[in-house]
């Protein structure tokens, strides 16, 4: 990625739709390179005394370099908070006729999603038809398809059941293996959906929105995950994905990139797609979230306010989850020795490291 987007450096505005996400591909563009400056560090095992020279990376949540840390750190907290009771997997679709809207007012449109999203899933919820209870609900944005193009979706992760009047815990019908219909839901959601679109922005034609209602809208619930373990695995795929991994990236050649897709309608078939660079930064452009918007909401019980109190005592009545003794992590490892530490000894700007350093760094190479 970062090599596309460096050798496209005096047009990069021209591929975008606004100052921040031109902001964005020059950092993802600078990201771990002298531009950033950097830190020399040293390992703290004493049998290793090791240097380090490593330039800063952006931490941006669009970079492919700096998602391996947040993504452990992240599950990690979530595993503290896992109920031990089915959990269900439900993905919310916009179609592409509200593409040009998300476009313009991505900020608008994205946080409309969420807020409908969990109006639905809570009003089915409390609904004593399906549960009669309060739910919960991890959910996580992702704007793309396999190919790049616009698809804004909202993954949803929803433990099966929820708590009633009386504080105790009711579970989804079935044994949990049932949560709401998803045909009745998907009604719900496109109505109140485009009600809220009238009322919030503003007014579109009025063969706009009667275009929302010629299609069903797309609302699909996997069946529920094995256990709680696979829920873990699952946030440690969504979580903090991007548009694209520099893994899938095969080729870069005359000013293309040819990448690998999925078409998950036939299958999952894997093919190649080869674009320009122009197209391909437009369309990973599109995927550049607004400055300081939240891709990652948690509602109900599982919301920040009830996690203090709420889910511990869940916790206690329903049992703790057994979970696999995960590996410590590994981002201040030494990597030549696997044992010590690496402590920061200096910090240095763009210009570069200091001489004392680098000649410090010259004679350990040499040896």
């Amino acid at each position: 990625m970062a090599q596309v987007l460096e050798r496209n450096t005096e047009s990069l505005s021209k591929y975008c739709y606004n100052s921040w996400q031109t902001r964005t591909l020059h950092a993802l563009r600078k990201c771990r390179t002298a531009a950033l400056g950097g830190h020399i560090d040293r390992c703290n095992n004493p049998s290793c005394h090791r240097l380090h020279l490593s330039y800063n990376s952006c931490r941006n949540r669009h970079c492919p370099k700096c998602q391996g840390h947040k993504k452990e750190q992240w599950i990690q907290a979530r595993e503290e908070e896992l109920l031990n009771v089915p959990y269900f997997h439900v993905v919310f679709t916009l179609p592409s006729a509200l593409n040009r809207l998300c476009l313009y007012e991505p900020k608008n449109i994205y946080a409309l999603l969420f807020k409908i999203t969990w109006q639905v899933i809570q009003d089915f919820a409390s609904n004593h038809k399906f549960l009669g209870a309060k739910p919960g609900m991890i959910a996580i944005l992702h704007t793309w398809g396999q190919n790049l193009s616009l698809h804004p979706h909202l993954h949803c992760i929803v433990p099966g059941g929820g708590i009633t009047q009386s504080g105790k815990w009711r579970s989804a019908k079935s044994n949990g293996k049932y949560l709401f219909p998803v045909k009745a839901m998907s009604k719900v959601f496109r109505a109140r959906f485009v009600a809220s679109l009238r009322k919030e922005l503003e007014p579109q034609t009025k063969d706009f929105y009667e275009s929302l209602f010629k299609n069903d809208w797309v609302v699909y619930c996997k069946r529920p995950f094995l256990g709680p373990a696979q829920v873990v695995e699952y946030l440690g795929r969504y979580t903090h994905k991007i548009a694209i991994s520099n893994h899938r990236i095969k080729n870069l050649d005359n000013k293309s990139v040819t990448f690998s897709v999925k078409d998950y309608r036939h299958g999952g078939r894997k093919s190649l797609l080869r674009l320009s660079d122009a197209e391909f930064i437009r369309r990973f452009a599109l995927h550049i979230l607004p400055k300081g918007f939240v891709r990652i909401r948690h509602y109900g019980i599982l919301s920040s306010y009830h996690k203090k109190f709420t889910l511990i005592q869940l916790q206690q009545s329903l049992g703790r989850v057994q979970l696999k003794e995960r590996k410590p992590l590994q981002h201040q490892l030494c990597p030549v020795c696997k044992k010590g530490k690496l402590v920061t000894l200096t910090t240095f700007m763009a210009r570069g490291p200091p001489g004392y350093w680098m000649e410090k760094l010259r004679k350990q190479s040499n040896k």
